[in-house]
Parts: structure tokens; C-alpha cells; sequence
């Protein structure tokens, strides 16, 4: 009896764990779209936001990064999106 108990009690705790993560999932999927529409609006939000990306990666290894995407075909998407 004490066994069934506790295997019903664990099978609780990961059925709110996963509630939990789903949860998690949900506000950060709503946040990434919140950001993809703010930086959508703004072109030099973007281009912002890759600098900082190559600045992170830069910082975290001690390598040459070579980046081979113009600058110019970012504002060319955003046009031809209009």
C-alpha cells in the first residue's frame, strides 16, 4: 500500500513538473514573439542584436568569426517583405 502511495505521489510531482515546464515554454515562446515584432520594426534593432550575438560569441571562444552575410540583404528582406 505504502508503495502505491508513493509511486502516486511521484507520478504527481512529475505531472506539475511538466506543467511547470510547459508553462515556462508558453511565456518564453511569448517573449521571443514580443521581441521578433519589436525588432521587426526596427531595423537597427536588429542589426543591434547581431552585434551582441557576434560579440557573445566572440567572448565565449577564442576563435575568428566569419560572418559572410551582408548587412544590405537585411534591409532588401525587409523591404521586399513590405
Amino acid at each position: 500500500m505504502k508503495r502505491a502511495m508513493a509511486h502516486q505521489a511521484e507520478a504527481e510531482r512529475d505531472r506539475r513538473a511538466r506543467v511547470i515546464l510547459a508553462e515556462g515554454e508558453k511565456q518564453a515562446a511569448t517573449k521571443l514573439v514580443e521581441a521578433g515584432t519589436m525588432m521587426d520594426k526596427s531595423s537597427a534593432a536588429l542589426k543591434l542584436r547581431l552585434y551582441q550575438t557576434l560579440s557573445d560569441i566572440a567572448s565565449e571562444k577564442n576563435s575568428t568569426i566569419v560572418f559572410p552575410f551582408p548587412e544590405q540583404m537585411l534591409d532588401l528582406i525587409k523591404t521586399i517583405k513590405k
